[in-house]
């Protein structure tokens, strides 16, 4: 291990935290469209439930962290001072309303993907080709020239970040403690929510699922925070989301030789093979297709909506929904609200398409 790079350790890690990752949310069916869709349709809110129980084990995990200081939240990409509210609203919203016609979101397809779904290996496709053309291709451009005319910097009005604590500062309260209380008062309420429910105590399936994505959300942290430290080259504090690293990860796949894996691209690998693992030990693994002509359009159209809405969102289902809740960036926030909003429309759509 010696010889190896801190960069080739963190992706090893990365691809172990993947195994797990992808091995949970198949054998627990965790899936936030199907959550939604639940809810609408049979009144059943336990794996919404999961959602947010994942959210607040990553959100307790990761504060806890961050004030013994193994991790310094503040140098992630979510509480910074550059307020992109607009693309937390606008991205969140095609990400949600993608992936009903997608059939979930990112990490979910990459489960699928390893079940033996072959309507989600051409949903990836589309969510990596789609994102990575949004973050650095023709469609980046354009994205680049809007956020600069409505992202509020937040430094210029004296505020020092987007968390919540940050933005209580602004009132003339310690930053620090300020986030402090936030994550109780935050985690306790979720925690209330989800256990407070009779039904969801009863689902042990639901139960492990939070907490399990939880915790995996948590080890990213500690992976990219404490195995990537390194006094000349540390690997950037990032932990689990999937729209950038399977647009990366198609880019690796076909610049092998000149390309340099890292965290994200490893989780996607990882998240394949857990999930193809769980497949056949659950003896779930099938191959499946398309329909028809229109369920493979529908497929196409969401994919490509969450890997341009993902990226405008700066995140997913898990990577601004879990992750970007667990440092409290009050964008995190908005754009997991925007994605439930745009699943509800996206599920009402359908709805009305296919009567």
């Amino acid at each position: 291990m010696d010889d190896l790079s801190i960069n080739v350790v963190v992706a090893l890690y990365g691809f172990g935290l993947g195994l797990v990752f992808g091995a949970i949310v198949l054998a627990t069916n965790f899936c936030t469209m199907g959550s939604v869709s639940d809810i609408l349709t049979f009144g059943d809110h336990r794996r919404f439930r999961a959602w947010l129980l994942a959210a607040a084990t990553a959100l307790i995990g990761a504060q806890i962290m961050h004030h013994f200081g193994f991790i310094d939240l503040d140098a992630s990409i979510y509480p910074t001072t550059q307020f992109n509210y607009a693309g937390n609203i606008v991205g969140g919203l095609m990400f949600g309303f993608g992936m009903v016609f997608a059939g979930g979101c990112a990490s979910r397809n990459l489960a699928r993907v390893g079940g033996g779904d072959l309507r989600s290996l051409v949903v990836l496709l589309f969510i990596g080709i789609f994102g990575y053309m949004t973050m650095r291709g023709l469609i980046g451009v354009g994205r680049v020239e809007i956020e600069e005319r409505v992202v509020v910097d937040l430094a210029s009005v004296g505020i020092p970040d987007q968390t919540i604590g940050g933005l209580l500062a602004g009132y003339g309260l310690d930053a620090g403690l300020a986030n402090t209380v936030a994550a109780a008062v935050v985690a306790a309420a979720i925690l209330y929510y989800c256990f407070g429910n009779a039904a969801f105590r009863g689902s042990p399936r639901n139960i492990i699922a939070g907490l399990g994505i939880g915790l995996c959300v948590i080890g990213g942290w500690y992976i990219t925070g404490v195995a990537g430290a390194d006094d000349f080259d540390p690997t950037p504090l990032a932990s689990l989301t999937f729209v950038a690293p399977t647009g990366n990860a198609v880019i690796y796949l076909m610049t092998f030789s000149g390309a340099t894996i890292d965290f994200g691209i490893a989780t996607v690998g990882g998240t394949i093979l857990g999930a193809f693992v769980a497949a056949l030990a659950t003896r779930r693994f099938s191959l499946t297709s398309f329909a028809d002509v229109g369920d493979t359009l529908r497929n196409m159209f969401g994919g490509a909506l969450m890997g341009v809405g993902g990226v405008v969102a700066l995140g997913c289902t898990v990577g601004q929904a879990m992750t970007g809740v667990s440092t409290l960036a009050v964008g995190s926030f908005i754009a997991f609200t925007a994605i439930v909003v745009g699943a509800v429309i996206g599920l009402k759509t359908m709805e009305r398409m296919l009567a």
